[in-house]
């Protein structure tokens, strides 16, 4: 008995040992910032077609990708010390493009939902929305509740967002039409094919700003919860360093007021180039 419990003995320290050495070996396999770093390069995904946070405009004969997002993009490439790279899709393929690996972070208007939260991780918020109905110049009046006025009316939203979600759960009897691209839903609506689109206020209220007479806001009210309205910046979840060098930008951009000047900024942009 007394060998048989030496064995144990010698077993179990052994067992811890080889515990301690695997522990001692680990390395960290965050490298998300340093990876970056090496080709100088931060890659960005992004949809283009959601002014004033993304949107192209013609600058020297060249096409470009500018907005508010942008801006923000480009102050984290900074401080990593990189180039800033935008690769423009369409939204409904950003997670996908983030996972796999083809961008290092999104920005797009994104809102941090509950099931993108499963796929992908996120930044701190720095930007909350809220909802509202774009409709035709002078049809505002026919729509003062979400819940009854939009029966078998057809309403635009972009695929796979919250304004898809919010529509079909607020909008009783409404045809949800999703599609991929908010210029397209808003060229729809201007031509009479939707009768609404729904859409973040800041983007309404651009499109009424620099089109006033094609477009008007509803007064219909469209609840948007807690959960629906942070938008942040997507990384793959296991880039925990990244994320904390974003975290500290959006930090610093928010006491600095710096926020606030790019998306006066991103809006004015815009309304140069519409």
């Amino acid at each position: 008995m007394k060998g048989k419990k030496k064995i144990y003995i010698v077993l179990a320290f052994l067992a811890v040992f080889c515990l301690v050495l695997t522990a001692c070996g680990k390395k960290d396999t965050d490298n998300s910032v340093q990876e970056i770093k090496d080709k100088k390069t931060l890659v960005v995904g992004t949809s283009a077609d959601y002014a004033p946070f993304e949107f192209p405009i013609v600058k020297n004969g060249k096409k470009q990708i500018v907005g508010y997002d942008i801006m923000i993009a480009q102050k984290i490439a900074d401080k990593l010390g990189v180039k800033l790279k935008i690769v423009n899709t369409e939204f409904p393929s950003l997670v996908s493009e983030l996972k796999d690996n083809k961008v290092d972070m999104v920005m797009a208007g994104m809102v941090s939902t509950k099931a993108r939260k499963k796929q992908v991780g996120f930044s701190d918020s720095y930007f909350k929305i809220k909802n509202q109905v774009l409709v035709k110049k002078g049809e505002a009046n026919k729509y003062k509740k979400a819940d009854t006025d939009f029966k078998n009316k057809s309403v635009g939203v972009q695929q796979t967002t919250t304004q898809e979600t919010i529509a079909k759960d607020q909008m009783k009897g409404a045809n949800v039409v999703s599609e991929s691209k908010v210029t397209a839903l808003t060229t729809e609506l201007k031509k009479d094919k939707l009768d609404a689109v729904v859409v973040e206020n800041t983007v309404a209220d651009n499109y009424v700003k620099n089109f006033p007479n094609d477009y008007e806001i509803a007064p219909a009210k469209l609840q948007t919860p807690k959960d629906l309205e942070n938008i942040n910046v997507a990384t793959r979840k296991s880039d925990k360093k990244l994320i904390t060098q974003v975290n500290k930008v959006i930090a610093q951009l928010k006491k600095s007021g710096e926020l606030d000047k790019m998306l006066q900024k991103a809006q004015t942009l815009q309304a140069e180039n519409k």
